[in-house]
């Protein structure tokens, strides 16, 4: 049996840069960690013939084109891929919809997965190119590239999204010291609320073809906090990382009106009125994952817990998508 495992992530600036809509005009910039907290894809063959797909549902098909999951179809067809005798189940420490990139994570676990049952290498950066091409060029889903880089590369990198679709990635000059202090004092909540992002970015990219000021300022915007966060987490000042973040939350809300809710204002400002500095839901918003930096952390965790939230402990993760079976290619 083949296992990948792929980290999800976390954005800390610049998100909503990412989306081929803004960078190919302007460039994209922002911030990412990988956090343990994982995507499995295992893949081994089968004893019965034809291809199981083990995920949130059951499939049993004998041709490609029948699978339904369109992630794990389009993979095994750019990989060509023999389905007979072909077993694959995913599972994650996460439901998706959380907010947390789990998608682009399942998708650089499976690519990582087939290629080693394949027996075919593939270096990093072709994996989270891979990922993106599947997802942005032939699904034609309205995302971005943050979540298909953070899960391949892992760590703590600055993206850099450039006009012609490269994107160059830079690990973030932050010392131990500071890292540690973020672990400590960045909190993550999860809602309980399950939200797809695609309304969200639709807008954002329908918004940003049209060169429709408000939306372009927009990110004009975000990338500059994304740029000053870095120089922020590189000096070591979390305090005004914070206040980036509360700074970037705002005008992130101003792309659409599905970003917050009532409840999720409610539960923002009750953490901005007990020590938070700042905050913001992870990814594209309306749901998942609350994350806050405080400098008493502890203090503004029972706040939270006490309105229902559930605490998430987590950890920043240094390596990107990879096999637990010992048999890297």
């Amino acid at each position: 049996m083949i296992i990948a495992q792929s980290p999800l992530r976390i954005s800390l600036g610049g998100g909503g840069t990412d989306l081929p809509s803004y960078y190919r005009e302007f460039g994209g910039f922002l911030i990412a960690a990988a956090i343990s907290k994982h995507v499995y894809v295992s893949v081994q063959r089968a004893f019965n013939p034809g291809c199981l797909l083990r995920y949130s549902q059951i499939e049993h098909v004998n041709r490609i084109g029948d699978i339904r999951h369109p992630i794990i179809r389009e993979a095994l067809k750019l990989l060509d891929v023999d389905i007979n005798y072909l077993e694959i189940t995913s599972f994650a420490d996460l439901p998706a919809g959380t907010g947390l990139g789990s998608s682009g994570s399942f998708g650089t676990a499976i690519l990582k997965g087939l290629h080693r049952y394949a027996r075919k290498v593939i270096t990093t950066d072709d994996l989270a190119k891979m990922a993106c091409h599947i997802e942005l060029d032939i699904l034609k889903e309205p995302i971005g590239k943050q979540d298909q880089y953070a899960a391949a590369f892992g760590g703590f990198n600055c993206y850099t999204f450039n006009n012609d679709d490269s994107v160059m990635v830079s690990p973030l000059d932050i010392s131990s010291e500071t890292m540690h202090h973020l672990h400590e004092k960045l909190l993550l909540f999860s809602t309980g609320i399950s939200r797809g992002a695609s309304d969200i970015l639709q807008t954002q990219d329908r918004q940003t073809k049209e060169n429709q000021k408000a939306m372009v300022d927009n990110l004009h915007f975000v990338k500059q906090i994304g740029l000053d966060s870095r120089k922020a987490l590189e000096s070591g000042d979390l305090d005004v990382f914070g206040r980036l973040m509360d700074l970037h939350w705002r005008y992130k809300k101003q792309r659409s009106d599905l970003m917050s809710s009532k409840e999720i204002d409610h539960w923002y400002n009750l953490a901005m009125n007990n020590g938070a500095l700042g905050g913001k839901l992870i990814g594209a918003g309306g749901g998942g994952f609350l994350m806050f930096y405080a400098e008493d952390s502890n203090y503004l965790r029972k706040v939270m817990m006490a309105e229902g939230l559930v605490d998430m402990a987590y950890g920043f993760k240094y390596e990107g998508t990879k096999l637990l079976d010992g048999g890297e290619m």
